[in-house]
């Protein structure tokens, strides 16, 4: 068996890192593709590697002489790299496919070494490998029967979101038998080549094949095996975390992203902290019955979404701003901040990271749980001479909680010390108690020290809209708010999911009833792990100690290693007595147990 990679490509859209290089010298974590493909081809005891150069070609072929490669290349020269597409790379390589078995590959890709092991352990002689389609691959996919027959080939242009369900997409690496290829593959690409030019991809003839009775080709579907193929700097960057060579700085890497997960397949968020059970299917279509007129028309300004806001939570429109997620209005207000401000830690950092450092004041609770009341808070802060208090509520990560009749006094308390009392409210809603919120009129009125933060992403799963808002009783800074902020700091589908939420009240109770019931099971199955300890939560989120030895970053490492999920390590935030703590989001059951199972694994083995 042979290797054939197609490496004659300028790859445009990576822009000045192919300036002078071919695509496939890019480099990934300080490795190039071709240098780690080739090492990957060689550890399978090839007979020879035909490579098709075309853009830079002497430069490629003058840097793989560098790298030691014991299996014999043979190069092939496109002089019209960029005139065609990559089936005149294919097509000038014919001779060589129906010589031998082959395994072709395209040169943009990373994969681990699984991938091709895959293909070339699978008894079946003619593969096309292929995976389920994930939102963020990018190219030709195909349809598959229940027995791996390829019952249509679907290039970009006929790419039919509705059916996304059904596509699974081509990683770009086959294996091609040789009879396959002198009685099917080269036969057809001379033809294809002939009637419709040079200007097309190898797949069409593939396309055409899998339409005769006897095909022969089958598809392989992989089965969690980790790939990436490199168009520009974003999948560049992307594929350096997903194949950090150091495990550590892998899992450093993940974490640091803070979001858009989408585009790691499979892996299963744990630091992601939303409702699981909202919004609803029915809401879901409701916006995107009117996507085309939200994607095209502007939003509107500051005064209407405000507006819509004040509807929403049953206030008055002096009172309340609504944000571009709850971090833009959390760095205006602590802007607007004078003084010593207070604040409970371990804690959400984003409030005391947009202020002073030197005029922070800390209250740490001295218990194994981090618990404390809205008493213990008065107690401490009392000849503090602070000017304003933060408080999370439920706090994250503990999920501390303090009930609405205390939060109540506490209130009063800093009205009658002139104290700022910032609430952030966002996973309020989780908790047991019902009314809990302080986004109340009645509360707001007339005090001018309460300042009451919600983000909507929270406990209403919609992260992606970034909608937060802010009440007040203190008119004069909510409006000088509004003049901060950007007129159009909202965008149309945040503005209409606004515009529809309260037909949807309904279903946000049933969901939020839902959750307690899976919260509670939740906590119930992890209890019974003995090297965990579970602090009692009212959030959407568990803060867990670690037992038996095995730090948080060993137990993470793990986690996204070997299971694929990702879970948040306290070390940074909670360093008490060398003590370990972890964050667990609460998700849906399936998922879940998915995650309980994996710790039960992994802590068994210490």
């Amino acid at each position: 068996m042979q290797a054939i990679i197609l490496a004659a490509g300028m790859g445009r859209r990576l822009k000045e890192l192919t300036q002078n290089n071919t695509k496939c010298m890019v480099k990934v974590n300080g490795v190039t593709l071709i240098d780690r493909m080739l090492h990957q081809i060689e550890a399978q005891h090839l007979s020879r590697i035909v490579i098709v150069v075309g853009y830079e070609g002497q430069k490629l072929i003058d840097y793989i002489s560098t790298l030691d490669i014991q299996t014999p290349i043979i190069y092939v020269n496109n002089p019209i790299y960029d005139k065609t597409n990559n089936i005149y790379s294919l097509f000038l390589a014919r001779d060589y496919l129906c010589q031998e078995d082959t395994l072709l590959f395209e040169s943009d890709l990373i994969f681990e070494d699984s991938v091709v092991e895959a293909l070339i352990k699978d008894p079946r002689d003619t593969l096309a490998l292929v995976d389920k389609y994930e939102s963020w691959m990018d190219g030709t996919c195909v349809k598959l029967s229940d027995d791996d027959i390829i019952e249509a080939f679907v290039p970009g242009k006929k790419f039919n979101f509705k059916e996304i369900d059904q596509y699974y997409k081509t990683v770009n690496i086959y294996k091609f038998s040789r009879h396959f290829s002198e009685t099917h593959y080269v036969p057809f690409l001379e033809a294809y080549s002939r009637a419709l030019g040079n200007n097309e991809y190898y797949e069409q003839v593939l396309r055409v094949i899998t339409m005769l009775d006897e095909p022969e080709i089958k598809a392989k579907r992989l089965s969690g095996q980790r790939w990436y193929e490199i168009d520009d700097i974003q999948d560049l960057d992307i594929a350096e975390s997903m194949f950090a060579s150091d495990e550590d700085e892998r899992v450093e890497l993940l974490q640091g992203r803070y979001g858009g997960y989408w585009r790691y397949p499979r892996l299963l968020d744990f630091c992601y902290l939303v409702n699981p059970y909202f919004p609803p299917e029915k809401m879901v279509d409701e916006i995107k019955a009117s996507f085309d007129k939200l994607l095209t028309q502007y939003p509107s300004g500051m005064r209407v979404n405000s507006l819509l806001a004040a509807k929403n939570f049953n206030v008055h429109i002096e009172n309340i701003i609504v944000g571009n997620g709850a971090a833009e209005l959390i760095k205006a207000l602590m802007e607007h901040l004078t003084g010593k401000i207070g604040i409970v830690r371990p804690t959400f950092e984003e409030y005391p990271n947009r202020y002073r450092k030197a005029d922070t004041v800390t209250f740490f609770p001295d218990n194994d749980n981090y618990s404390y009341t809205a008493e213990d808070l008065m107690i401490y802060f009392a000849d503090k001479d602070i000017s304003s208090l933060i408080l999370i509520n439920p706090d994250n990560p503990s999920g501390n909680y303090i009930p609405k009749h205390d939060l109540l006094g506490l209130i009063d308390w800093s009205k009658k010390h002139s104290i700022n009392l910032i609430i952030d409210e966002s996973f309020v809603d989780f908790s047991d108690e019902e009314n809990s919120t302080v986004i109340d009129q009645d509360i707001l009125e007339g005090n001018e020290y309460l300042y009451v933060m919600k983000s909507i992403s929270k406990s209403y799963g919609v992260p992606g809209l970034r909608l937060g808002i802010l009440a007040s009783g203190n008119k004069k800074i909510i409006a000088e708010l509004k003049k901060d902020v950007s007129i159009w700091n909202m965008n149309s589908f945040a503005e209409f999911y606004m515009q529809i939420s309260e037909k949807y009240k309904k279903d946000y109770d049933a969901a939020l009833k839902r959750f307690r019931a899976e919260r509670g099971r939740y906590i119930e199955k992890l209890s019974k792990i003995e090297a965990l300890r579970i602090i009692p939560s009212q959030a959407n989120y568990l803060m867990v100690e670690i037992t038996n030895g095995m730090s948080a970053a060993e137990l993470t490492r793990r986690l996204i290693l070997k299971h694929n999920i990702l879970i948040k390590n306290l070390f940074s935030k909670v360093n008490h007595n060398g003590r370990q703590y972890i964050r667990l989001a609460v998700r849906c059951k399936e998922e879940n147990d998915r995650l309980i199972e994996a710790l039960i694994q992994e802590l068994a083995e210490v």
